[in-house]
């Protein structure tokens, strides 16, 4: 018997969206304020997933929780973007790309002029007719195209309430990914709010026998839910329910696909999670596994899970979505960029708060990360961070003139001792959660910062923005910083 542990995509990958095509599964997750987004993973047994394409080169906007649908031999990823300093946009916006093939090439944003919504989910009525269901729940008509609305948006669906006593963060109804099985449409939502409590996000499921409704809910509610802080998975919601390998719609073997945060390590972020899901005679999906943070019984034909894999870049070329991406970026971000021995970063910003820093998931408890700085040809300062967004972040950078060390997203008083250089390799160790750094010039020996830094609070519920803790490089200032010999070895 094969078996997995979750996450099956380890790192901060939230509100996933996931598609059946064939005997292929793609999925993609909220990508934020990340370039390039919509970052697309392709599998064939659920547990195992390969990087494929980014279907959204350039946002427009903060990307929220998107929806994938397949019609008429065509796709579509329905998503929400959410005003940003750097975007032209006003409200939460819906706008649509479409392909011809899940690997793209994908279209420009189309606008669909919904606004104030977010989590779209997409279906195909009785009728032939196509929907667009969004939080609240609300939906609108769509052209059979897929590209425009018909209509305004109505409230159809009034959601599940769980017992008042129940410690969760706020009600928020969303989320909703709308399926057909059988005689009965679903709708797979999410209450409870994201963050805070652990015991908030749930998953709840409601049915109808037209998708016009009205909708009955699902007499076990929730389906799903962290109900104790002893569990290993906190906030488990945001779900999709997807037929297994070799399986149909009608068929028993269903796999639910959901996101959580790891208890101890919010500062990975949501991760994507995977449970088995059975149907009861009388047609309601169960989950029938109640912790799911030990090893379970993997999909049919499932290969061994993948385990966490060293990365060694020598910036030959630049891996932009399978490994790196900026945060926050400007539309022109990518012309910062020059690979010539090595990456070469222009400086922008006049610090760490206002550049757009290069950064890579990771999903694992103890790394360490290893790079060459230079900074001849820099007017500013460059270096190695672990960074969370632009308020909070630890790490070291050079100038010319010494060390700049920062923690708590500040420049620390520690003046520490380098020596007078332009270029250093810098090393940061995150064992988990404990911070240790090391600098050394070329062809010396490593020596040790003499601070450590504790990191346990650097997440969501600190600093209100649903993000995680990532290696990064960053260059301010004027000119340009080169980065050589990048490594990140997992350590646990």
């Amino acid at each position: 018997m094969t078996t997995f542990t979750n996450p099956i995509l380890a790192g901060d990958r939230p509100d996933p969206a996931i598609i059946k095509v064939g005997d292929e599964y793609w999925m993609t997750y909220s990508s934020f304020e990340a370039a390039p987004g919509l970052l697309l993973y392709r599998s064939t047994d659920l547990v195992n997933w390969t990087y494929v394409t980014a279907a959204l080169p350039k946002p427009i906007g903060n990307t929220f929780a998107v929806d994938i649908a397949g019609h008429d031999g065509r796709f579509f990823i329905y998503i929400p973007f959410i005003p940003t300093p750097w975007s032209t946009l006003t409200d939460a916006s819906i706008f649509v790309i479409h392909a011809d093939a899940m690997a793209g090439p994908w279209s420009e944003p189309v606008d669909l002029g919904i606004r104030g919504a977010i989590d779209p989910g997409h279906v195909v009525g009785e009728d032939g007719r196509r929907w667009l269901f969004v939080n609240g729940i609300r939906r609108v008509g769509l052209t059979d195209d897929g590209l425009s609305t018909v209509g305004e948006l109505e409230k159809v669906y009034d959601g599940w309430r769980y017992p008042d006593e129940w410690v969760t963060e706020a009600y928020a109804l969303e989320g909703p990914k709308l399926l057909r099985r059988g005689e009965w449409f679903y709708i797979v939502s999410a209450v409870g709010g994201t963050a805070g409590p652990a015991t908030g996000h749930m998953v709840i499921v409601a049915r109808s026998r037209s998708v016009h409704g009205p909708w009955e809910n699902h007499p076990r509610n929730p389906i799903a839910r962290t109900t104790d802080a002893g569990e290993h998975w906190w906030s488990r919601g945001h779900a999709t329910l997807v037929p297994g390998p070799g399986a149909n719609v009608d068929d028993d073997a269903w796999w639910m696909v959901s996101h959580g945060y790891e208890n101890g390590y919010r500062t990975l972020g949501r991760q994507i999670l995977l449970e088995p899901i059975t149907w009861t005679a009388d047609g309601w999906p169960e989950a029938g596994v109640t912790d799911i943070g030990g090893e379970l019984e993997a999909p049919s034909g499932a290969a061994p899970q993948h385990p966490s894999a060293e990365v060694v870049d020598d910036f030959s070329t630049l891996a932009l979505g399978e490994r790196w991406g900026f945060h926050a970026p400007s539309p022109d971000e990518l012309d910062r960029v020059r690979l010539d021995d090595g990456l070469r970063l222009t400086g922008k910003g006049a610090g760490i708060g206002d550049t757009s820093p290069l950064a890579m998931l990771t999903g694992d408890h103890s790394y360490e990360v290893e790079v060459d700085v230079d900074a001849t040809a820099l007017h500013g300062e460059a270096g190695l961070l672990l960074f969370f967004n632009n308020r909070l972040f630890v790490g070291m950078g050079i100038d010319g003139q010494g060390m700049r060390s920062y923690s708590g997203g500040i420049r620390t008083h520690w003046r520490q001792p380098v020596p007078i250089a332009d270029r250093l390799t810098l090393r940061i160790r995150n064992d988990a959660h404990i911070v240790t750094g090391w600098f050394r010039a070329d062809g010396g020996e490593w020596e040790r910062h003499y601070v450590r830094y504790e990191t346990s609070g650097y997440h969501a519920n600190t600093i209100g923005d649903l993000l995680s803790l990532r290696p990064a490089l960053y260059a301010s200032g004027e000119g340009e910083a080169v980065f050589r010999d990048f490594r990140y070895t997992p350590l646990s």
